[in-house]
């Protein structure tokens, strides 16, 4: 298991019980409006920028503090734990991260080393490099989205209809019964495409291998099937090259990062970058050694470095600017890279008919798996192989983004997608749940296969009804809480129905089986994924005539009393 520094776990969790007649909890009685209170022995945040209410975005971005971006710099500095301990038990070499929110880059390091290793016997480097906060790196994945973007400028000028077919864009496509497929059905993975197929052994040079990418055969009826695939993307960095009559590369620098300066941002960087670019992986089958400055992938490689499925390099900044592109409507700065609807339509979710893969045109949506607590309807977000990932949280404009070398100088070190949860996680903690009327709520905390309750006992009188206030921001359907009633401290049954989802601040009055003196809220939670969590205040009990009975919190198994 990964260590990690104090309250903070790179694994995680859920449970699930029966269903039952309960009180339904998602009915309250009484809305109450959300205010921001100071915060409660953590950090200050600003006094009103808290959990979707993330105030004005600046219009490009800038460095700043957590307290002017209205999130909490306790959390965020234990980030530096995770990275630390990641690095300490050799998941990968090093990394870069940065946060950002409304504009404000609250957090930019640098951690661990860009080039360590001469080969996969993990021989050191008689001169390793250090990573740096603008070292380079291979995106990977991530260039998906460039690709996708370009394909957005397309349509926007009226050359592209997404409703359209690919095969009227490029003709040999319509081979193998793939005549049908549109443009949408390959930005959405939904094709019939394989996932991938070995190109760079397989013809003589691009165009060869572009050749057999269009010839290729279906795997699933197009529409049928969600499967994530590279053919789809390199189909389409090919319409984009048919189309425009540039190749790929120039169309995405002419059109997407020359506009908004991503100077760092570029397919095949020169040898002179060499230094400033992370090593990824010793490949003695591809006949390459250690790669360190060109394109991990091999199929790219094949296509010489430009493909629509990977090959872009890029630094956290850089790759920052671009998601604050999304986050403000296309715009950055002074220039409009995209219109509005454009973004709408990448970042929305295009196939509501495959749940648990939503996906936007080319941004991939709500994905708890490496988002965690950022993970909700409005984030978008993708990952790379190479070990990069970047989660966009729309409803409170923030950016996560953790780039790093994990297949230095091996794929086969581990999965890093613990440590991109607890990345994320983190990064959802420094933003601030708006606790009403400036007070303390006890928090449930986080982690995997919880059954961790917060227990209050009536001291006196038999009480027939229980108020509480909750806030809530849970995996669906399989973190949940649960309210559940004794009458001798020991022996529990629900009370209420199951939590799971979403719920802003509410008031909650529900009747009590006859004898209950005790209540417990039991927070459950699955083996990874969490929301952001669950908070309870102002718990109280009320006997048959009105009147409030006095009572306490008996145990609070590892929840937390918080002030936001």
């Amino acid at each position: 298991m990964l260590k990690v520094a104090a309250s903070v776990s790179v694994f995680f969790i859920g449970a699930g019980v029966a269903d039952a007649s309960m009180n339904k909890l998602h009915e309250p009685t009484i809305e109450q409006k959300d205010k921001q209170s100071p915060v409660f022995q953590r950090q200050k945040s600003h006094p009103s920028f808290s959990w979707d209410q993330s105030g004005p975005m600046s219009p490009i971005l800038h460095p700043g503090s957590p307290r002017g971006a209205g999130m909490l710099s306790g959390s965020l500095r234990k980030i530096d734990g995770v990275m630390t301990a990641a690095i300490d038990n050799k998941l990968l070499p090093g990394a870069v991260v940065m946060v950002a929110r409304k504009g404000h880059i609250v957090k930019h390091q640098a951690y661990g080393h860009a080039a360590l290793y001469e080969d996969d016997h993990f021989t050191m480097m008689d001169k390793p490099v250090q990573m740096r906060k603008d070292t380079i790196f291979d995106l990977a994945s991530i260039s998906k989205l460039f690709t996708s973007t370009a394909v957005m400028k397309l349509y926007e000028q009226g050359a592209i209809d997404l409703d359209e077919r690919v095969a009227t864009y490029i003709p040999e496509f319509s081979q193998n019964g793939k005549e049908a497929i549109t443009v949408k059905q390959l930005m959405t993975h939904t094709s019939g495409l394989p996932a991938w197929v070995p190109l760079y052994r397989m013809g003589e040079n691009r165009e060869d291998r572009l050749q057999i990418v269009f010839g290729h055969a279906l795997q699933n009826q197009p529409g049928t099937v969600y499967t994530y695939s590279d053919l789809n993307m390199i189909t389409l960095g090919a319409i984009v090259e048919r189309i425009s009559g540039k190749r790929l590369d120039e169309f995405v620098k002419e059109t997407i990062t020359d506009p908004l300066k991503m100077k760092d941002t570029m397919y095949n960087p020169p040898h002179s970058l060499k230094d400033r670019i992370a090593a990824t992986e010793f490949q003695p089958w591809t006949d390459r050694g250690l790669v360190w400055g060109e394109v991990h992938d091999e199929n790219a490689l094949s296509l010489d470095g430009v493909a629509g499925h990977a090959g872009v390099f890029s630094t956290a900044e850089d790759l920052g600017k671009f998601a604050h592109m999304f986050l403000n409507d296309g715009r950055y700065g002074d220039k409009q890279i995209l219109q509005p609807e454009s973004v709408r339509l990448m970042i929305e979710n295009q196939i509501p008919d495959f749940p648990g893969n939503d996906h936007g045109l080319g941004w991939e949506l709500n994905q708890g798996w490496f988002m965690d607590a950022l993970a909700e309807q409005t984030t978008f977000g993708h990952t790379g192989f190479t070990g990069t990932s970047i989660a966009v949280s729309k409803s409170n404009q923030t950016i996560a983004i953790l780039l790093t070398n994990r297949v230095h100088p091996s794929r086969n070190q581990g999965s890093i997608n613990p440590v991109r949860r607890a990345f994320a996680r983190l990064t959802a903690d420094a933003i601030p749940v708006n606790i009403p009327f400036k007070g303390k709520a006890w928090f449930s905390g986080y982690g995997d296969q919880l059954s961790r309750s917060l227990t209050a006992k009536v001291k006196n009188g038999s009480p027939e009804t229980l108020t509480f206030e909750t806030w809530y921001r849970t995996e669906t359907n399989a973190d949940y809480g649960l309210v559940e009633g004794s009458n001798d401290g020991i022996n529990y049954t629900p009370i209420s129905e199951q939590l799971t989802g979403s719920s802003n601040w509410a008031k909650h009055t529900m009747k009590l089986p006859e004898g209950i003196t005790y209540v417990r809220f039991t927070y459950y939670t699955d083996s990874s994924v969490n929301g952001r969590g669950w908070y309870i205040k102002d718990i109280s009990f009320q006997s048959a005539d009105r009147m409030e009975l006095k009572s306490e919190i008996y145990r609070d198994d590892g929840w937390e009393l918080r002030n936001d």
